[in-house]
């Protein structure tokens, strides 16, 4: 076989000597010269397909390997854009508060402690919050406590690091553990005046009483804490005036206030703390 490949190799090589000479072939020439593209072709055809299989696995391995990296990035780009949305999240929260605090303190000459809610007890009870921050950080009690869209309580107990606030929820006038709030209307200090001594919980709302025959005050109004009693600063949002009605003995008037404030979902709180008062301890 090695011999008769040696042979047919050297007769296709004088064939294409004797060619170099020649413009036409002649009639064996031609025969023999078509049989061998012929039998040629068989033989590339296969040769074709093989090498175009493994070319196409070292693709597909290219192919699984790039797959591999676009997985990766894609998960990467999934963690950072959650991580990016909560951070940004974030960063509107404090942009709010920033501007709350700033607003607060331009109108009244207020600290805000800015604490986190470490704890919520659901204590029928006693509901009470906890925060992060003590006595070591000048917390004390009867401390009035909001966030940026309203009050949310009052503290109650301290400890050196941490301190117990009793939500507004559990304002009530049989209740030793929370003081009534004096409240007014916004734009309208010296015209409005009225008492918040109790919660419904059916209705979520806060019941004000004390409010006089002659009061100005009106449907969607915002009501703001007056400062008087001593306990709770001027200023501080309440909540809104949803109606108004005639008292039980037909000489005062009775109003429903909704909640300004938000307690699902509390994170952050400030605790106000007045000059006036750690002064006069002084």
């Amino acid at each position: 076989m090695f011999m008769l490949m040696i042979g047919f190799i050297l007769f296709i090589a004088v064939i294409g000597y004797s060619l170099s000479d020649r413009k036409e072939l002649s009639w064996p020439e031609k025969f023999l010269k078509d049989s061998t593209a012929y039998v040629q072709q068989w033989f590339y055809k296969p040769a074709g397909y093989i090498a175009g299989f493994f070319e196409d696995i070292r693709n597909m391995k290219t192919i699984y390997e790039e797959n591999e990296q676009l997985r990766i990035t894609a998960a990467a780009y999934s963690r950072d854009k959650i991580k990016y949305n909560f951070i940004e999240k974030e960063n509107e929260r404090y942009k709010e508060e920033l501007r709350f605090t700033k607003q607060q303190e331009e109108m009244f000459n207020y600290k805000y402690l800015i604490a986190q809610v470490i704890a919520v007890s659901n204590d029928a009870n006693n509901r009470t919050l906890s925060i992060n921050l003590g006595s070591k950080n000048g917390i004390k009690p009867n401390m009035a406590v909001t966030t940026v869209k309203g009050l949310i309580g009052i503290v109650r107990s301290v400890t050196p690091f941490t301190a117990s606030v009793t939500p507004i929820t559990e304002l009530n006038e049989t209740s030793q553990s929370f003081n009534p709030v004096a409240v007014t209307i916004l734009g309208r200090v010296d015209e409005s005046f009225g008492i918040l001594s109790n919660y419904n919980k059916e209705t979520s709302r806060l019941v004000m009483t004390k409010i006089a025959e002659d009061d100005k005050m009106e449907f969607q109004d915002t009501v703001i804490t007056s400062g008087l009693g001593g306990v709770y600063p001027r200023g501080l949002v309440v909540g809104t005036v949803e109606n108004k009605q005639l008292g039980d003995f037909g000489l005062t008037y009775t109003a429903t206030v909704k909640l300004a404030a938000s307690f699902d979902h509390l994170t952050e709180v400030f605790v106000v703390s007045v000059p006036e008062l750690e002064e006069a301890e002084q």
